[in-house]
């Protein structure tokens, strides 16, 4: 066994994940649903190898030194993986996620077209946020390829680690991988605004200091694309401002309230039949939002987004309920991933 081997296993039967752990067989993930694979469990000796073939000598001291390290790599051209190596019980792990080779575009992604009319704006910040797996990185890359497709902008991506490679078409495409170019985030970001950016993605908000420099880039000229482990609206809105120390807060929700454009905020999920299909919440900000954030009063947000929909706003419960009248969920999806499950189960009856 090695990790061609597994990663071709991957790719052909169309799995996201690949999980290497001591004491089982290796497992796919297909169509959000764990799957052995025909082989033997794997002992310690082989997980080390399979960490091995894989990690990079340069992270051998990180992964030794802190137990873990993140990192990616490609199977020929068919795919690129996104792998995390860890210690876990004295033995070593592996998790592969893994990069569609394709960037999708906007019907594929299920996301609504008129999400490109945000992308022609000169400033401001769109935030794309869910779990850990909910394809923010897949919707990111499509952003991006959007206005790298339309338009003379110079794009700078920030990543850690790289995922989808953008190659230069009429923008010019900088993408600069934390702890290879550059040493974190925070650093990355105090360097970008002095290399004549328009656009600028971050891979992730991890910090305070980072999201505080990602809102002055977008209040001073500059379009801002970036993540958060948050599902919903307002939790992102509060999430982003309970970041800082409390002397701050008052200021940022000033500045937040001024500079956000959109919030796109996603779940990925079991299709009907097989696959996977992405339900949405987008919020696009209104003078109304903007008040609720500056007054902290964010738990109106969802009543805005729900009168919305003539400007292209929608609660993930709607979208939810609309897939499965759709037939692309199952009604036991619609509720699992719903916000309100009592409400979902009313209006589905």
């Amino acid at each position: 066994m090695n990790m061609q081997e597994l990663m071709r296993a991957c790719v052909t039967q169309d799995a996201s994940d690949i999980h290497v752990r001591v004491g089982r067989k290796p497992v796919l993930r297909v169509a959000g649903r764990l799957r052995d694979l025909a082989a033997d469990a794997i002992d310690a000796a082989v997980a080390a190898q399979l960490v091995d073939e894989v990690l990079p000598e340069r992270l051998r001291a990180e992964l030794d030194g802190r137990g873990s390290a993140d990192f990616a790599i490609s199977y020929g051209t068919e795919a690129r993986f996104r792998c995390s190596a860890f210690r876990e019980k004295g033995g070593q792990a592996l998790v592969l996620r893994r990069i569609p080779s394709k960037i999708l575009a906007f019907p594929e992604l299920g996301l609504p077209d008129h999400i490109k009319d945000l992308l022609t704006r000169q400033r401001g910040l769109i935030l794309v946020t869910g779990p850990t797996g909910s394809g923010k990185t897949t919707t990111l890359a499509t952003l991006i390829n959007e206005i790298n497709v339309n338009f003379d902008k110079h794009i700078v991506t920030i990543e850690d680690p790289i995922e989808y490679h953008h190659a230069h078409k009429k923008s010019i495409v900088t993408q600069r991988e934390v702890g290879v170019d550059v040493p974190d985030f925070s650093e990355a970001m105090r360097r970008v605004l002095r290399q004549d950016p328009d656009v600028i993605m971050l891979g992730e908000m991890r910090d305070h200091e980072t999201i505080s420099t990602a809102i002055t880039a977008a209040e001073t000229g500059h379009l801002v694309f970036g993540t958060l482990h948050t599902t919903g609206s307002a939790r992102t809105v509060d999430r982003i401002i309970d970041s800082f120390p409390k002397d701050q807060q008052e200021q940022v929700r000033t500045q937040l309230a001024l500079s956000i454009v959109a919030v796109i905020s996603q779940v990925l999920m079991p299709r009907k039949g097989g696959g996977l299909v992405a339900g949405f919440e987008i919020m696009i900000n209104t003078s109304a939002i903007e008040n609720y954030i500056r007054k902290a009063e964010t738990f109106k947000i969802s009543s805005d987004i729900q009168t919305g929909r003539k400007r292209g706003m929608i609660l993930l419960d709607e979208h939810l309920q609309q897939l499965w009248r759709d037939g692309k969920l199952e009604a036991e999806t619609a509720l699992e991933y719903a916000q309100d499950r009592a409400e979902m189960r009313n209006r589905m009856s």
